[in-house]
This record gives C-alpha cells, sequence and structure tokens, in this order.
C-alpha cells in the first residue's frame, strides 16, 4: 500500500501522511524510537528491523503515540498500538472464483457481532451451509472496521483500513471471505466513507483530513474538496481497493452518501466507483458498488460524465410504500407514505417519487425519473438494519405485522424483479429485535449517545429506549436461531423458513433469467404484479386486509404458492 506497513524481507518499510508536522518519530513496543524522513510529498518514511505481529506508534511533533492511519490490526484497541501484518500470510483457495452478476443476486445483510453467538467470522462460517441451502448468493457484512471497545453497529469505525480484533481481525475476515467463495457466494462489505466515529479517530493529528467548508451530522465534512484534498481522497479510494484486492471482496456498498460533502469536478464517489471497476478489470473478477442514498437520484446510476456510475442504489420507497400498508405508523419519514399506488409505482419504475414534494424534507421535491434504469439496480428490502434498528426499540416486522403480512411482503421483496435484500433471520421470523448498541470509553460520550439517542425519536413519540452501552443491548439482538430447534417456535420459524426457500427457489429459476420488467397496478386494497411486463412468467395477487384481486385472467396460468392468513392474502401463479 501507499502507507502503512510493508514487510520486506527481515525489514519493514513504514509510510504516514504527515504535511503539516515538523517531526514524525516511529515508536517500535520494546524496541525503541526511529525518526522518520520527510518527503516533498508530506509523507514520513523509514525502514528498519521489524517483522509481523511487532507492535508500533507513530509519535507527531512529540505529542501522544497514536495508532497508524493505516493499521491493517489494533489487537488492544483503537487507542492501542498497530500490529504489523503480513499480507501474504494467508493461502487463498479461490483462484477460480470470478464473482457474481449483480443481476443474479439475492443478498443476505449480516452483522457479525449479533449473527452467532461467538460474534465473530468463524461463527459465520459455521452458517455458510444454511445460507446457501436457504439460496442466499452475496453475504453483505456490515462495517467491520475498527471501533471503539467490542459492541457497535460499525458505522463509527475509527481506523478504516484495520479489520476489528475482536471479530477475528484480517485473517478471520480471509477465512470467511475463501470460504463463501467455496460455497459459491460472494461477500460485499459495507464502507463508511462519510464520517468517522468519535472515539479513536487521530486522523486531524496526522494531516487536515477534515474541513470546516462543508458541515455534516457529525460535524466538519471529510476533505474531499478543500485545500490539500488530493491525499485525502486518495486515502479513501485506496482503502475502497485494499477490500477488494486484499480481502477479495466482490463489492462494496458506500453508506449515506447523500451526506458525503463534495464539490470537486469528479466526485469522490465517481472516482471510487471507476476505480474499483478498474481494479475487478484487472484481476478478473466482477466487483460492484452500491450506494446508499435517500435522494432517488439517478445520477448515481448514470455513466459518467452524466453520473457517477455506481452499480446500484438502494432504494427506500419500496420499504416505506410497503410498511405503511402493513403497519399504522404514519411518524417521521412514514409521513409521505401509505397508497397502494405509492407500492406500485415503486415497483414499476424503481423510485416511488420523482421529483414531487416530499412532506418529511420541508415540502421540498425528492427524486429524479428512473426512466431507463434496469429495475436490478435498485436494492429493496422489506427489513434491514436502518428500518429495524433505528426504531427506539430495534422491533422487526416479526413484532408489528400479522404472519400474513409478512409472508405477504416476502412474495413481493423476492418476486419483484429488483434485486433483493434479507436481513439476517427475517426468513424464519427471527423475533430477536435489532437494536442500537455501541462500547465507548469515554464517559461524557458515554451519556451524549444515550442522550442522543433518546432525542432521536422525539418525533416518533417512542418512549424506553435501550441504553446503548450496555452489554444486554447486543445480548438482545443476537440471533435465538429458534428454527434450530428447543424453542415453542421451531414449526412456525421452519414453516417460515420453507416459504422464503420456495420463494428463493421460484426465483431463480423464473426471475432471475428473465426480461428484468414488471407492471404493478393497485386495485382497492390489492396489488396484482406481473414479471416481466410484457408476457408475464410470474404473477403475484396481494391483498392487503382483503381478499386478492378476483377479477384477473388466471386461465393458462399455475397456481405456485398461496397464504392466506390474518386477513391477508397472496397468491403466486407461473406460466
Amino acid at each position: 500500500m501507499r502507507q502503512g506497513a510493508t514487510l520486506r524481507g527481515d525489514a519493514c518499510q513504514f509510510r504516514v501522511w504527515a504535511p503539516r508536522a515538523r517531526q514524525v518519530t516511529l515508536r517500535l513496543v520494546g524496541g525503541g524510537d526511529y525518526t522518520m524522513q520527510r518527503e516533498d510529498s508530506g509523507v514520513f518514511n523509514a525502514t528498519i528491523p521489524a517483522r509481523a505481529g511487532d507492535r508500533y506508534f507513530y509519535i507527531v511533533d512529540g505529542g501522544k503515540p497514536l495508532p497508524d492511519p493505516v493499521s491493517r490490526l489494533l489487537p488492544e484497541g483503537v487507542h492501542g498500538p498497530t500490529e504489523i501484518v503480513d499480507a501474504d500470510a494467508f493461502r487463498w483457495t479461490d483462484d477460480h472464483w470470478r464473482g457474481l452478476e449483480l443481476r443474479d443476486s439475492i443478498i443476505y445483510e449480516l452483522h457479525v457481532g449479533a449473527f452467532t453467538p461467538s460474534g465473530t467470522f468463524d461463527g459465520v462460517i459455521g452458517r455458510l451451509d444454511y445460507l446457501a441451502s436457504l439460496g442466499v448468493s452475496v453475504l453483505e457484512i456490515m462495517p467491520v472496521a475498527a471501533f471503539p471497545g467490542t459492541r457497535n453497529w460499525g458505522y463509527d469505525g475509527a481506523s478504516p483500513y484495520a479489520v476489528q480484533a475482536s471479530y477475528g481481525g484480517p485473517e478471520g475476515l480471509k477465512r470467511l471471505v475463501d470460504a463463501a467463495h467455496r460455497a459459491g457466494m460472494a461477500v460485499m462489505l459495507d464502507v463508511v466513507y462519510n464520517h468517522l466515529g468519535p472515539e479513536g479517530n487521530y486522523l486531524a493529528q496526522f494531516g487536515p483530513y477534515y474541513t470546516a467548508r462543508h458541515h455534516t451530522p457529525w460535524g466538519d465534512a471529510i476533505n474531499y474538496d478543500d485545500a490539500d484534498a488530493a491525499p485525502v481522497r486518495q486515502y479513501f479510494v485506496d482503502n475502497a481497493l485494499y477490500w477488494v484486492r486484499e480481502y477479495h471482496l466482490d463489492g462494496l456498498r458506500l453508506d449515506a452518501t447523500q451526506t458525503i460533502r463534495d464539490e470537486s469536478a469528479k466526485h469522490i464517489v465517481q472516482e471510487i466507483a471507476e476505480s474499483v471497476h478498474a481494479l475487478g478489470r484487472e484481476l478478473g473478477r466482477r466487483v460492484c458498488v452500491i450506494c446508499e442514498t435517500d435522494e432517488n437520484d439517478a445520477r448515481y446510476l448514470l455513466p459518467p460524465p452524466q453520473g457517477f456510475g455506481v452499480d446500484a442504489v438502494w432504494s427506500d420507497d419500496f420499504h416505506h410504500a410497503l410498511h405503511t400498508l402493513l403497519t399504522p405508523e404514519r411518524e417521521g419519514y412514514y409521513q409521505d407514505f401509505g397508497r397502494g399506488d405509492q407500492l406500485a409505482r415503486a415497483l414499476e419504475e424503481g423510485f416511488g417519487f420523482q421529483g414531487e414534494p416530499f412532506n418529511f424534507w420541508g415540502g421540498r421535491p425528492r427524486g429524479t425519473s428512473a426512466q431507463g434504469l434496469p429495475l436490478y439496480r435498485h436494492v429493496i428490502a422489506t427489513q434491514n438494519h436502518d428500518q429495524i434498528g433505528n426504531r427506539a426499540r430495534g422491533e422487526r416486522l416479526t413484532s408489528l405485522a400479522p404472519r400474513g403480512a409478512r409472508k405477504l411482503a416476502a412474495a413481493l421483496l423476492l418476486l419483484a424483479p429488483h434485486t433483493p435484500l434479507l436481513f439476517m433471520g427475517q426468513e424464519y421470523d427471527e423475533d430477536a429485535p435489532f437494536q442500537f448498541f455501541s462500547d465507548y470509553g469515554d464517559p461524557a460520550l458515554q451519556q451524549a449517545v444515550r442522550e442522543g439517542r433518546r432525542k432521536e425519536f422525539v418525533e416518533f413519540d417512542w418512549i424506553d429506549v435501550p441504553d446503548p452501552q450496555d452489554p444486554q443491548t447486543l445480548e438482545r439482538s443476537k440471533l435465538k436461531w429458534k428454527v434450530d430447534g428447543g424453542s415453542d417456535r421451531r414449526g412456525e420459524c421452519a414453516e417460515m423458513l420453507e416459504w422464503y426457500r420456495r420463494l428463493i427457489e421460484l426465483r431463480k429459476r423464473l426471475i432471475i433469467a428473465g426480461e428484468r420488467t414488471c407492471a404493478a397496478q393497485w386495485r382497492d386494497g390489492s396489488l396484482v404484479l406481473q414479471v416481466p411486463r410484457e408476457k408475464a412468467r410470474v404473477m403475484v395477487l396481494a391483498g392487503f386486509g382483503a381478499p386478492a384481486a378476483r377479477d384477473v385472467d388466471v386461465s393458462g396460468w399455475g397456481e405456485a404458492m398461496r397464504s392466506e392468513a390474518d386477513g391477508y392474502e397472496v397468491v403466486v401463479y407461473e406460466r
């Protein structure tokens, strides 16, 4: 890499960008201090005898010892020393792997710490056979960049290159990716390029990584377009490439890109997408970039120079429209939803809002036309970490809507021509919540997080917000795996799991291989979905608290699946 520690035989080269520093000292733990040499670019370097497993700090202008901004591993936490890692030590077995096409993907989002009792990469490996039998093709892992303590969603990571030690560190992540590829599954990683967490983030002590030119929900923005921005941009572009090259990842999901502030001629999102795609071509692998954004902006998906050229976006309108038809909730961002025609439009066109006034945005227009954008480039979900975890108590749909409604939602999700995303456990009706948890060490920050979490839900009128710092908040959020046995819900869970498996099999047989368009029509409490639009092979009739449409001609169709429960009816036909 351009920076960080690189082993060279019996020595190690260290490079760090600190353009405003007069002196940088390398402190090898147990091995003394070394004065680093400054280059004209503002990079300081030193090559000394060192080996994998040795630990070190940097000291900038006589300040306190700091971990490397390009740490691969922080075994003692985000305030401790960086450990030198031999990036070439792992023996990969995935030479055959060439990646998967996005249009063929069924994505499964998981949090490493909450997916299994061990909360490790190896724990996820132990469940790969289960995921393969479900029919999942892509694992999407919530962020693993090092964060304070051992409990965090990952979006407050402090060291973008370091793999969280408590999950299993770099070797653990590589074992997981290698094992997933052997099982025929791709692996994507959530990365956060809009901010770093408030504890253990030392970038500003090395250089102008932030700028007051722009404000974000977390304070000053990352410096993508102010003075000395070029090395900062390179730092984050290199980070994206690092995950693809060093960990063989098949894609990146960029968090909340609407909060990235960049007025450069080439937006940083475009630069990341171009760089990642170029590396994928060089490596002979399919690698994708997906953006999370609430903007409904086609610019992300259009090719340069009209747009940023990413592969897909998270499309929230499907979730919001469906959620408000299945529950009575109309607070916050749900206030603009609640009509069946909005769900039909999100299914048929991708974006539900395409420039109409959006009350949650103060009446400002939201969205652009989605015309010409293939529907598979919209990633849709009925549940994900945001829509569950950003509730005060983290309730899943299992707790909010009846079983018949959940079956209906699954059928629309998995038989729509978009790219579906499942959130861990929803396939068997997991009832454990997914709550917000953290493990900050600073008492003032602990209290600020507690208070901020409570204030966040004032407009939703939600109370009894769990304490993010309480270790039990994570424990409550771990999957209970009641489908395994030993539970009074085992039968219910097994039946829902079979419903998902049958839907996924139908999707792979009739949706993925076909034309990815659809026709969707709302008829007085009932939705009619046909895929594709012309010469449909799959039809879903879904009744929301009412019988499914009875006036649809089903001659020539065969009934594939049916559910009638709790006032919700869904019938799936194929031909």
